[in-house]
C-alpha cells in the first residue's frame, strides 16, 4: 500500500495551488483556477447529500473532453462515491449496459449522448445531469433533484456564508484500499468488463507522475486523449491535478491538422499520446518531404544527413509547440519504421506499456534512457513483472505483473478476474514479450493473436502489420491465418492511390508488388502468400485498436 492517500492529494493540491489556472476548454476559451474548481466541486457535494448518495454509490460519466466533465468526476472521486467514465464512441446500447451493470444512480451525461439514450431502459438510474450546465436533464418520479439544482445558489450560501475559501476544502475521509473507479473496456476479444480501480491503484500511478515530475506547479498540458480510458485519465487529468498544472482539454477529434494548430497555441511541456498520431504525421509530412529528390540525395551524403536530421527534429520539435520535454507514446504499440526514424533524428519520445487493470502504467523510462523496441522499465517500488518463459530474456512468453497498481478485480465477475490474477497476484496480461537484466520490456504481440507457424515458429502478426502499414497505399492491414498459411487484409490509402492516378482495377498489381517486397524484409516463416484488399476502415475499440476477432474468419469474395 502507498503511503500518500489518494483523495487528500487533491484536497492538499486544490488549496496550495488556489489561484492558478486549473481547466480551459480549447473551444471556448472558458477557463477555471483551482480555487474555483474546488468550488464547482463543493457545489456538486452539495447535490450528492441531497440526493443521500452513500459511499460506494456510482456516478456514471458520458462526454467531450470539458472543464465539466473533470470538476464532475472529481466531485464524485472526492465526495467518497465511485466514478464510473464511459467513453463517448461507445454507442447507445453499450453506454446503456455500463450504466445498468455499474449500477450507477446519477448520470452526467454530454446533451448529445443523452439524446440518444432510452430513458426507460436505465431503470437504476435517479437522475441525468447535463455536462453542458449542470441543470437535470431528467429525473425519476418522485425525486427533487431538479428544484436543488435550481436552488443551488441558496444552498450554497447557506453553506458557505462567509463565502468559499481553501479552508472550506474538505474532501472524504476514505482509506486507499477503497474502489474509487470502474473503468469498462472495450478490447479487441469484444467483451466489455468493469475494472475496479482503487485508491492505491489510482495512487500508484499519480504518486509515480509526481515523483518523476512528469507535470509540475504552473506547467502546461494539453489533453487531446479520451479521459475516460486509464491512460488518460492518469496522465491528462490525475497527475496534473495533484501537482497544480493548467490543463486545456482539445474537446474534438485530434486530426493531425487540428492537433498541430493546438499544440502550437498552448505549449506544452509535456505530451501524452497514441501511435496513431504520430504515425500519421510521419506518412502525411515528414514522409514526403523526406521524398523529394534533392533531400533523398542529401540524405546519403555524409555530415549533410546529420545536419538534415537536425532540422527535421527542430521543424518537429516547433510543431509540437517547442517547449516540452519529451513525448510519451502509449496505448499501442509504436510502428518500428517510425520509432527507428524519431529515434535516428533524436526526437525526444519514450514508449510505455501499460493496461486499464493498471490504472494503467506497468513500464515507463524517460526519454533519455530509451532502449528502440522496449516499452520501458517496470516501475520501480510500485510493480514487478515476470515472463512465463523458460528463458525471459531470449524467448517470449506471457508478460505477468503485480504490485500496487494492479486492480482489485472485475465487478461482478469474479470467474473473470480469477482467470487473470492467479493466487499469488500476478496479473497475466495477455501479451507476449521478454525483460532484460534491468526489467526493461519488450513486447512482441498478443497471446491470443500469435500464430503457430507449420514449423512450430510463434509468428506475432503486429510485427508484420506493421512492415505492412509502412508500404506504399496502404492505410492499415490485418494479417490472419487461412487455410494453413498467412494473409493480408488490406484497407488502401485512397488520397495516395488518387494521387498517384492509380486506377482501382490496377490496385490488385500493385498489392502484388507489394507483398513480394514486403516478404524480402520478413522471415521465411512470416511470408504473405496472399493481400486482399478490404473496402472500408476496420472496426476498431475506442482506443482504436482493431477488433480482431471481427475478421478471423474472413472469406474473400
Amino acid at each position: 500500500m502507498i503511503e500518500e492517500n489518494f483523495i487528500k492529494i487533491y484536497e492538499k493540491s486544490f488549496k496550495e495551488n488556489w489561484d492558478l489556472p486549473a481547466l480551459t476548454d480549447y473551444n471556448t476559451r472558458e477557463t477555471f483556477t483551482y480555487g474555483e474548481v474546488a468550488e464547482q466541486i463543493a457545489r456538486l457535494h452539495l447535490l450528492f447529500k441531497y440526493c443521500q448518495i452513500r459511499r460506494g454509490d456510482k456516478i456514471a460519466l458520458v462526454g467531450r473532453n470539458t472543464p465539466r466533465w473533470c470538476i464532475a468526476f472529481m466531485a464524485a472521486v472526492s465526495y467518497g462515491a465511485i466514478i464510473v467514465p464511459i467513453l463517448q464512441d461507445f454507442n447507445a446500447n453499450d453506454v446503456q449496459h455500463i450504466v445498468n451493470h455499474s449500477d450507477s444512480v446519477l448520470l452526467f451525461a454530454g446533451d448529445l449522448i443523452w439524446e440518444n439514450l432510452e430513458v426507460d431502459k436505465l431503470s437504476q438510474l435517479r437522475a441525468t445531469i447535463s455536462l453542458v450546465d449542470y441543470t437535470c436533464l431528467d429525473q425519476r418520479d418522485g425525486e427533487c433533484i431538479t428544484q436543488c439544482l435550481g436552488d443551488m445558489d441558496k444552498l450554497f450560501k447557506k453553506a458557505y456564508p462567509k463565502g468559499f475559501t481553501r479552508d472550506d476544502v474538505r474532501f472524504a475521509e476514505l482509506t486507499n484500499d477503497k474502489v474509487i473507479l470502474i473503468n469498462y473496456t472495450s478490447g479487441t476479444t469484444g467483451f466489455s468488463k468493469g475494472v475496479m480501480l482503487t485508491g492505491n491503484n489510482l495512487g500508484g500511478n499519480v504518486c509515480f507522475g509526481i515523483s518523476s515530475k512528469l507535470h509540475f506547479s504552473g506547467s502546461k498540458c494539453l489533453s487531446f486523449l479520451p479521459l475516460a480510458h486509464a491512460y488518460g485519465c492518469a496522465f491528462d487529468l490525475l497527475v496534473p491535478l495533484a501537482v497544480g498544472t493548467h490543463i486545456t482539454l482539445l474537446g474534438k477529434i485530434p486530426s493531425p491538422k487540428i492537433l498541430l494548430k493546438a499544440l502550437e497555441e498552448v505549449k506544452p511541456n509535456l505530451i501524452i499520446c497514441v501511435p496513431l498520431i504520430l504515425e500519421k504525421i510521419y506518412r502525411k509530412q515528414i514522409l514526403p518531404m523526406l521524398n523529394k529528390r534533392p533531400l533523398k540525395w542529401a540524405l546519403n551524403v555524409p555530415l549533410l544527413d546529420s545536419r538534415i536530421y537536425g532540422q527535421v527534429r527542430k521543424k518537429l520539435v516547433d510543431a509540437f509547440g517547442g517547449r516540452f520535454e519529451q513525448v510519451i507514446v502509449g496505448g499501442a504499440p509504436l510502428n518500428a519504421e517510425v520509432e527507428a526514424f524519431l529515434y535516428r533524428i533524436k526526437f525526444p519520445f519514450t514508449v510505455g506499456y501499460g493496461m486499464t487493470e493498471c490504472g494503467p502504467l506497468i513500464s515507463y523510462t524517460h526519454h533519455s534512457e530509451f532502449i528502440p523496441r522496449s516499452s520501458g522499465r517496470i516501475l520501480e517500488g510500485y510493480m514487478q513483472v515476470k515472463i512465463d518463459s523458460s528463458d525471459p530474456e531470449l524467448i517470449p512468453g506471457e508478460i505477468c505483473v503485480r504490485g500496487e497498481n494492479v486492480m482489485a478485480g472485475y465487478y461482478k465477475n469474479q470467474e473473470a478476474t480469477e482467470k487473470v490474477i492467479d493466487k499469488d497476484g500476478w496479473l497475466h496480461t495477455g501479451d507476449m514479450g521478454t525483460v532484460n537484466n534491468d526489467d526493461t520490456i519488450f513486447i512482441k504481440g498478443r497471446y491470443k493473436t500469435m500464430i503457430l507457424g507449420a514449423n512450430g515458429q510463434n509468428i506475432y502478426p503486429e510485427e508484420i502489420e506493421s512492415k505492412l502499414n509502412n508500404m506504399p497505399f496502404i492505410m492499415e492491414s490485418l494479417v490472419i491465418e487461412k487455410d494453413g498459411r498467412l494473409v493480408a487484409l488490406v484497407y488502401p490509402d485512397y488520397e495516395a492511390v488518387d494521387d498517384y492516378g492509380i486506377a482501382n482495377e490496377d490496385l490488385p498489381v500493385a498489392m502484388e508488388e507489394i507483398r513480394k517486397n514486403l516478404n524480402k524484409e520478413v522471415a521465411p516463416y512470416e511470408q504473405i502468400a496472399k493481400i486482399h484488399l478490404y473496402p472500408t476502415e476496420f472496426e476498431k475499440t475506442p482506443k482504436r485498436s482493431i477488433k480482431r476477432y471481427l475478421y478471423t474468419n474472413f472469406s474473400p469474395i
